[in-house]
């Protein structure tokens, strides 16, 4: 029994979420949906043996987009799993994909891509969540998003929220979260991101040191509430007895 985790491009990795589920002993089964499917890579399951949990990352391609072919089996997939009250985490496209397949709308934002690491605050819903204790109801947290949760699907709640973006955490029913902002980075992965994103300049961007500057004055804070919620979500959105057995 696994977290089946669904990776839409290489660079879009469980970060720190994926060094915290290792220490707290939770097996994960990473599936590497922009290469190939093979009998070693196979994609989206057709069923539910074996699958514990899911999570779904970010990646550089929007809601929409064709030539994915792993993206509509995807939302339905994620559709079917919400449906059998799974544990579900999506993070920046991967909450986009879980807002569209069980019924949000998911578009551009009026206001230009989101990039870099910006402030969010918690709504009133959120300061009394679970997956939330212990996280400051004002922080930075990194983003790189040119679209956004336009309309939460039937029965949702935003939890967070920023300047640009409205829905920045939700969830749905009681075990479908979904994340806007990155919290699973290491500063390396930001570095590299802010070096190589193409949707800095849209997001008004032109000092691209200066904005690798910001984000490493922001990082030890950021840092230290990313690992809380990473904790908060395998303490109390993965159960205890889905951990690896020695």
């Amino acid at each position: 029994m696994a977290i089946l985790v669904l990776q839409h491009a290489p660079t879009e990795t469980l970060g720190r979420l994926g060094a915290c589920l290792r220490d707290h002993g939770q097996k994960t089964d990473v599936r590497k949906l922009w290469l190939p499917p093979t009998a070693k890579n196979p994609h989206i399951p057709r069923d539910f043996d074996n699958v514990d949990a899911i999570i779904s990352l970010g990646g550089p391609m929007n809601v929409g987009d064709p030539g994915h072919a792993w993206m509509a089996p995807e939302l339905d997939y994620l559709k079917r799993a919400h449906e059998r009250k799974l544990p579900i985490v999506g993070i920046c496209l991967g909450a986009q994909l879980i807002a569209k397949a069980l019924g949000g709308e998911v578009g551009f934002m009026e206001a230009g891509p989101e990039v870099g690491m910006r402030q969010i605050r918690t709504l009133v819903p959120g300061q009394t969540e679970i997956t939330l204790a212990g996280i400051a109801w004002s922080s930075w947290q990194f983003h790189t998003h040119a679209q956004e949760v336009k309309t939460l699907p039937p029965g949702a709640t935003a939890f967070q929220s920023s300047d640009k973006c409205k829905v920045q955490s939700f969830r749905v029913g009681l075990r479908t979260l979904g994340f806007q902002y990155h919290f699973e980075c290491d500063l390396p992965m930001i570095e590299n991101w802010l070096k190589t994103d193409t949707l800095c300049s849209r997001a008004g961007i032109t000092d691209i040191n200066a904005e690798i500057s910001h984000a490493r004055e922001k990082y030890a804070d950021y840092a230290r509430l990313s690992d809380r919620l990473c904790v908060n979500l395998i303490e109390y959105v993965f159960p205890v007895s889905r951990k690896i057995v020695a």
